[in-house]
């Protein structure tokens, strides 16, 4: 599957849990297990607790996903 195929969704972080995971709550109501992305993991981005966040899913597990974007 190409990086281009996937669904952004808005959300918030709703809990950290170990080995870098994030339960995200999107503005859909819907709760994705999402990771950080390799670029966020390169230059360093911290998220934390209650910080919005851009997910980005499959369309065929929109259960799991990556956090590809978190604004200033």
């Amino acid at each position: 599957m190409a990086r281009d195929d996937h669904i952004e969704m808005e959300g918030k972080v709703i809990e950290v849990m170990a080995g870098g995971l994030f339960k995200v709550e999107t503005d859909d109501g819907l709760e994705v297990l999402a990771h950080l992305a390799g670029k966020m993991r390169r230059y360093r981005i911290r998220v934390v607790l209650g910080d919005r966040v851009t997910v980005a899913v499959t369309p065929y597990d929109p259960t799991r996903g990556r956090i590809i974007y978190r604004p200033r």
